[in-house]
């Protein structure tokens, strides 16, 4: 019987990199995958899923409108027999569209496995991860590490000088450049003015 998996971490964890690992472990089986992603996020360019690490593949684009379902039933239809979906920047799901994803696993009987940050850079929970995190079959953390050393639980938003941002939309699309990964410690230190992010610069791949 399928599931429905989210993996969730902070940012920086390899959550894309994980998610092009499982995509090439079904294809090396000879079984056929298709790869979600939401249009708002185009830093690697229209329908391009990449990590950082240079590690890349197409992507399905979809907006917080479209029915995942419909959109899974149509590639079906197109191109055969599907045997995991994946999801990418998890947590920009609409209510409706994790509803539409256990559809896919009950209904279908595809494997669906969910990647995205749990919460903001306040600290509060995206849509997407939310109701992920309540109707999810298996549910697992990607682990990464704040500067402190202690395990990185949090995102900071922050300006150029390295300071936090505590207003603005939720949704604001960045990498290294807005956005950390900390503690809950330090982002309670640094959100209170007490402390300043060293920014990160892109790391490019060899």
């Amino acid at each position: 019987m399928s599931k429905l998996y989210f993996y969730y971490s902070a940012m920086n964890a390899g959550k894309t990199t994980t998610l092009l690992q499982s995509a090439y472990n079904y294809h090396e089986r000879g079984m056929r995958t298709r790869i979600l992603t939401p249009k708002l996020d185009n830093r690697a360019g229209e329908g391009v899923v990449a990590s950082r690490i240079g590690l890349k593949a197409e992507g399905l684009r979809f907006d917080r409108e479209d029915d995942l379902l419909a959109l899974v039933d149509a590639d079906i239809a197109a191109h055969g027999t599907l045997d995991c979906v994946l999801v990418d920047e998890a947590q920009f799901l609409s209510k409706a569209q994790v509803w539409q994803l256990t559809d896919v696993v009950d209904r279908r009987d595809i494997p669906v496995l969910a990647y995205g940050l749990r919460t903001d850079f306040r600290g509060e929970l995206f849509e997407g991860s939310q109701y992920l995190l309540a109707w999810a079959d298996n549910i697992d953390e990607i682990k990464t590490i704040c500067h402190s050393g202690s395990k990185a639980t949090m995102v900071v938003r922050v300006d150029e000088h390295g300071r936090a941002v505590t207003d603005g939309p939720q949704v604001e699309i960045g990498g290294n450049e807005r956005y950390v990964s900390v503690s809950r410690a330090e982002f309670k230190k640094i959100v209170a003015g007490e402390g300043r992010i060293e920014l990160q610069q892109p790391v490019l791949p060899l």
